[in-house]
């Protein structure tokens, strides 16, 4: 089924280039989040909503070995070699959160170990930094360009904070999701399932 969406869109979120392909190849709809370090990043929560839109903006600078599970190492390694154009971003999926859940424990986030890349490393580090807030899982609707982007890499891209106004527009129009809308809504429940007990 293909799905209309907006013409284009200016707006990114910056995610792990290897989290980046595996949403946009369907192996998760998960991302796991707190915001970025940068002082003007410091709401994610309300920022991020159900019904955000948005391209995803792979970085590789955080990326680490060490708070991934195994079986996701080759990916990591795939997209460092994929990274080799010096000066340029690929844009190749958009986004759409469907769902949205503020979680504030180790134990309650480790239930959906299953569903994302992430090792307990990770997840305890996402719960741990800043303990007043609430980690967010944001499940996300993913959409493949047909055509990926890209785009010189410039400096306003920078800085540790998650969102980008890329500063031109990204042709959207119709695309069709990655993971067909039965098998998605079905992630979505024992997702929430897990999360609400």
């Amino acid at each position: 089924m293909i799905y209309l969406l907006p013409p284009s869109s200016s707006f990114a979120l910056k995610e792990w280039a290897t989290a980046c392909l595996i949403l946009k190849e369907g192996r998760q709809i998960v991302i796991i989040r707190k915001g970025g370090i940068d002082k003007a990043d410091r709401d994610f929560t309300s920022e991020l909503s159900v019904d955000s839109e948005f391209l995803l903006f792979p970085t590789y600078e955080h990326q680490n070995k060490a708070l991934i599970k195994n079986q996701f190492h080759s990916d990591l390694l795939n997209t460092i070699e994929d990274n080799d154009v010096p000066g340029l971003i690929n844009l190749s999926a958009f986004a759409k959160v469907t769902h949205k859940f503020e979680v504030t424990s180790t134990q309650t986030l480790n239930t959906i170990s299953n569903f994302h890349m992430w090792n307990e490393e990770y997840t305890n580090k996402r719960v741990n930094w800043r303990p007043n807030k609430p980690a967010i899982v944001a499940l996300l609707r993913v959409y493949p360009l047909l055509q990926p982007q890209a785009l010189p890499i410039l400096s306003e891209y920078g800085s540790c904070k998650s969102w980008v106004d890329l500063g031109q527009d990204v042709p959207m129009g119709e695309l069709e999701p990655v993971i067909p809308d039965v098998k998605y809504n079905n992630i979505c429940e024992k997702i929430h399932t897990l999360l609400s007990n």
